[in-house]
C-alpha cells in the first residue's frame, strides 16, 4: 500500500533523518511511504497542492496526532486527516499515550476547573470535551487510534 505519513514531524530539526526512518519502517512492513518532505515545492500554495496530491495517491494515511505546540494535534495534520476521510481513505492515528482530553488539558495547563454544572473547564473557563477520548470526538471517532509511534500504526494497519 501507499501510505501518506502525516504529522508535524516535518518541522523537526532532524526531519530528513526522520523521513528516511519512516520510509524504512514502511518498506519493512511492505508499504511505500509518501512523505510531504519528498516534494520539491517551496511556496505555501505549492506545498499544499503537492500534499493534497500525495493524499489522493495514497491508499491510507498514518497520522501523528500527538499534541503539537499545545494541547491539540497539528492543525495541518488535522486538515490532511479530514481530507483523507472525505475521500473515504482509512486513517490510523498514533499517540504517545491514551490520556483523555481532560487529563491532557489538566497536565498542560496545570489543572482543570469544574464548573457549577460539574463539567470540566480549562484555565479560560471554556468547556473541555469530556467523553474520555484522547482527542476531540471529530478525530477520535472516525480515526483508528493506537498508542505508540509509527511502528504501532503500521502494526495496526496490518491487523485491519
Amino acid at each position: 500500500m501507499k501510505l501518506y505519513i502525516a504529522g508535524p514531524d516535518v518541522f523537526r530539526p532532524d526531519a530528513a533523518q526522520w523521513a528516511e526512518h519512516a520510509r524504512r519502517l514502511c518498506r519493512q512492513a511492505g508499504h511505500e511511504a509518501l512523505i510531504p518532505l519528498d516534494g520539491v515545492e517551496t511556496t505555501a500554495a505549492g506545498i499544499y497542492h503537492a500534499n493534497i496530491g500525495l493524499i489522493q495517491a495514497a491508499d491510507a494515511v498514518l497520522a501523528n496526532l500527538n499534541p503539537f505546540r499545545g494541547c491539540e494535534p497539528d492543525s495541518g495534520t488535522c486538515v490532511e486527516v479530514g481530507f483523507a476521510l472525505a475521500l473515504g481513505k482509512p486513517v490510523t492515528g498514533y499517540l504517545e499515550g491514551t490520556e483523555s482530553t481532560v487529563e491532557r488539558v489538566g497536565r498542560v495547563q496545570g489543572g482543570v476547573d469544574v464548573g457549577a454544572d460539574g463539567r470540566p473547564r480549562d484555565h479560560e473557563g471554556l468547556l473541555i470535551e469530556d467523553f474520555g477520548l484522547p482527542l476531540n470526538l471529530m478525530l477520535a471517532m472516525p480515526v483508528r487510534l493506537v498508542a505508540g509511534g509509527l511502528p504501532a500504526a503500521l502494526a495496526a494497519l496490518s491487523q485491519a
